[in-house]
């Protein structure tokens, strides 16, 4: 006999048992007979029996039990024949009501009745019992459903709360207590119980690094390097830290961040606010991670050290040469080109100067694989021009669609909203149609020659999904999770494999593309 099979039998023991016992209270009740055990040593069975706590509204809490325990027993039943993921949820809500309410019931008998009814006691010892065994026999749903609670909790309490205080002061204190999490075991390990999940599916190898799961966080969200040890925990498959530049910068004037919540978007004008180099590399120097880390990299903003396009290239090359030699564990490098909010006016996208910037990073002989940090709001052709330099180097294994939305007036945007939003560009929901369509074009045009990462707009498994199928082998986000939650991650990867497993497809690469 399995230990799943095993479960199945004592679960419904004590379904029975419980039936029974609630049976005889309820016959006791209507009977006015004499209950065996009236007076012992524990107690008098009477006296709980017929005091004031025996019913609710005059309603027999022994009929109540009796109803509790049939309800229950049809619920097992059709949720083992079916499997359904909505009858089980109610068997783990029912049995931690059963839970809580002979808890409350035992309680009364020690406290205020001040005497023990035995087939009370056993009841709420059943209850107990049936409520562990329902999380032993679905572990996995069960998991799920405690994401489903945190997602309730987040947006019915957290979020309301964390979109009344200043943006950025929310952000920082994210940086200050997830770096603190990240160096305290017992607070890993607490994270990974909750929201790690681990699908063979999933897991992929591009340009020679594993991914366990394709969901990752984009570049922008911890340019300090501080969640590197938490995320793997929270069930992210990857990271990419930054955007760091060579020298450091306290970023652009304030306010640098602002919220869209009827667009589902953050006004974003940060402008590479980072430690630098320097600063980044001491922090990582002695560090090793649990899942791929990326390290992202743009120039400097500012005028004075990057403002022409001659300095600009030698501040990335710069940049680059530190990293190198410091000889970090992270698996891969980003090249940011295509941040919005920097001063000076410098632009690699015209396809001269993006080849000037890839020639001089190429005499480098950098190590690792390089993706590219791609703009959404080139035209098609403009883009096809940026890819076909793109290829031409080996050292870039990928490129990242993409970047902020700097069209105020795409229709994903609430007119209001974007009417207030002040200097900046957009995140979320706003870039996801574009992020979608240029991750399409260059899986159809460039897919044989270079990696596709899909960001922008990702709050479900559907909008990852949707990537996948348009090309995209991984997927990255910062926004989604700030709108839904930090249990979106876990929620998207299993998602997934429900998905993968609905559509025939036996693994993730298998969906990478179909669509396109």
């Amino acid at each position: 006999m399995t230990k799943r099979q095993v479960i199945v039998w004592l679960a419904t023991l004590f379904v029975l048992l419980g039936f029974l016992d609630t049976l005889y209270l309820s016959y006791n009740h209507f009977s006015s007979s004499i209950i065996i055990c009236s007076e012992g040593i524990f107690g008098n069975c009477g006296e709980v029996l017929n005091s004031q706590y025996s019913t609710v509204f005059g309603f027999p809490l022994a009929v109540i039990g009796l109803s509790y325990y049939l309800i229950l027993g049809y619920l097992f039943w059709v949720a083992l024949i079916l499997g359904n993921k909505l009858y089980k949820r109610l068997i783990f809500i029912q049995t931690a009501l059963g839970l809580v309410f002979s808890a409350y019931l035992t309680f009364l008998q020690f406290f205020i009745i001040k005497s023990l009814c035995l087939y009370c006691l056993l009841s709420a010892i059943i209850s107990l019992i049936l409520y562990l065994l329902a999380r032993l026999l679905w572990r996995h749903d069960y998991r799920l459903f405690i994401l489903t609670k945190i997602e309730f909790l987040y947006k019915v309490f957290a979020k309301p709360l964390f979109f009344l205080l200043p943006p950025e002061w929310v952000h920082e204190q994210a940086i200050f207590w997830g770096e603190i999490a990240g160096k305290i075991p017992l607070k890993r390990k607490f994270f990974k119980k909750i929201f790690y999940f681990k699908y063979p599916t999933l897991k992929q190898k591009i340009a020679g690094i594993t991914f366990d799961n394709p969901v990752g966080l984009s570049a922008g969200y911890d340019y300090m390097s501080a969640f590197t040890q938490i995320l793997p925990q929270v069930g992210f498959g990857f990271e990419t830290v930054g955007t760091i530049s060579n020298l450091p910068f306290e970023g652009n004037a304030k306010p640098r961040l602002g919220r869209l919540p009827k667009s589902k978007s953050l006004l974003v004008n940060k402008g590479f606010r980072n430690p630098g180099a320097d600063g980044t590399i001491a922090k990582l120097k002695k560090m090793s991670f649990k899942f791929p880390l990326g390290i992202s990299i743009g120039k400097t903003n500012s005028i004075e050290f990057a403002g022409t396009q001659k300095t600009a290239v030698a501040d990335v090359v710069a940049a680059f040469k530190k990293f190198e030699s410091a000889k970090l564990k992270n698996k891969y490098y980003e090249l940011n080109i295509s941040c919005p909010n920097l001063k000076g006016g410098v632009s690699f996208y015209p396809p001269e100067k993006l080849n000037t910037l890839l020639k001089s990073l190429r005499k480098l002989s950098i190590s690792k694989p390089v993706f590219i940090k791609m703009p959404i709001e080139k035209s098609d052709e403009e883009v096809r021009k940026m890819l076909d330099v793109i290829v031409k180097y080996k050292f870039v294994v990928g490129v990242i669609f993409g970047n902020l939305q700097k069209d105020r007036g795409d229709k994903s945007f609430d007119l209001t909203e974007i009417k207030a939003a002040g200097i900046g560009n957009f995140s979320g929901k706003p870039t996801y149609l574009r992020s979608n369509e240029l991750i399409k074009l260059a899986y159809r045009e460039y897919g044989k020659k270079l990696v596709i990462i899909g960001c922008g707009g990702v709050f479900s498994t559907s909008d990852a999904y949707r990537k996948i199928r348009l090309g995209a082998s991984l997927v990255e986000l910062i926004t989604g999770m700030i709108f839904e939650g930090p249990q979106l991650i876990s929620q998207i990867n299993t998602g997934l494999v429900e998905l993968l497993k609905k559509d025939g497809f036996e693994k993730l690469s298998d969906a990478v593309g179909v669509d396109a």
